[in-house]
């Protein structure tokens, strides 16, 4: 399979990550947001990755100019029409994406594939939005895209095993080492597995058993892990984590997936990890600090 343009709907953290891997990869890409500020911002966080690079003597201004030449800011989903791929990375909401799908599905080509970089939204809920639930896949990748080597790639009941196929080239194209799941599961692998582990981290948290570092810290130095839970969910997002939790607790029914409350109340708080620059930890010190909740 050849693509040459990619369509990327959603320009937050995991939309922008994508798109620049895939101008990273020398192919253009669209990266559309219905606001054209967090687009104008995402470009702008990119470029500054990229100019880091340039200080470190990896990248010359110039590669700068090319990448960044590759990437189409949009806010108009008409723009997926000369796309052959499509990837849509909006928030955790299965109504949300079902609609963005049913518009794409009109306006990209008919052979274009659709894949959706939910984390924990059903494959299948969110085909049946679609005329031809068979073009939808599962590909998601894991923050940050660039540099993740997982895309974990899973099919509705409904999917058609030539469009996997097809998801499955793209990812090895992209330098990816992609998982691709035998059946239709909330989360997935690594997302379900994780999930149940970081959402006991909150709760042991909430429990007054260790602070945030200490919990981190444990969990680091017992379990050979590169980050603490804590951490990760800050890096995730604390709205995305919540969003997760209640999905899987929803669909499984499963206490290992109950949300904590401290998360609802964070996200009221607006501490919403890294991207706010609070969450478990106080990103506006340096270095962070364990963030005090109540």
């Amino acid at each position: 399979m050849e693509v040459k343009k990619v369509f990327v709907q959603g320009a937050g953290i995991m939309g922008t990550g994508i798109a620049h891997l895939v101008a990273q990869k020398g192919l253009q890409a669209v990266l559309m947001d219905i606001d054209e500020a967090i687009v104008q911002r995402s470009l702008g966080n990119i470029e500054k990755l990229l100019n880091k690079r340039v200080e470190k003597g990896k990248m010359t201004a110039d590669d700068v100019k090319d990448l960044m030449g590759r990437i189409k800011p949009s806010t108009d989903q008409n723009d997926a029409a000369d796309c052959d791929f499509i990837i849509e990375a909006v928030i955790e909401n299965v109504e949300l994406k079902q609609k963005i799908f049913a518009k794409l599905e009109e306006i990209a080509p008919k052979d274009a594939i659709l894949a959706t970089n939910t984390t924990a939204c059903g494959i299948s809920e969110i085909a049946s939005a679609l005329n031809d639930p068979t073009r939808l896949v599962g590909m998601h990748f894991f923050n940050p895209a660039v540099v993740m080597k997982l895309v974990e790639i899973m099919p509705g009941v409904a999917t058609n095993q030539v469009y996997v196929d097809k998801v499955n080239e793209f990812a090895l194209f992209l330098g990816k080492e992609p998982v691709v799941t035998a059946k239709e599961g909330i989360a997935g692998v690594a997302s379900r597995v994780l999930a149940g582990l970081l959402n006991e981290a909150v709760w042991v948290l909430e429990e007054g058993i260790a602070n945030a570092a200490d919990i981190d810290t444990a969990l680091k130095m017992g379990s050979n892990l590169p980050m603490g839970p804590l951490a990760l969910i800050d890096l995730i997002g604390i709205d995305t984590h919540l969003a997760k939790t209640r999905t899987l607790y929803a669909k499984l029914g499963d206490a290992r997936y109950r949300p904590c409350y401290l998360l609802e109340k964070m996200v009221h708080a607006g501490y919403l990890g890294r991207k706010s620059k609070k969450g478990f930890y106080d990103y506006t010190q340096d270095p962070p600090v364990p963030t005090i909740l109540k």
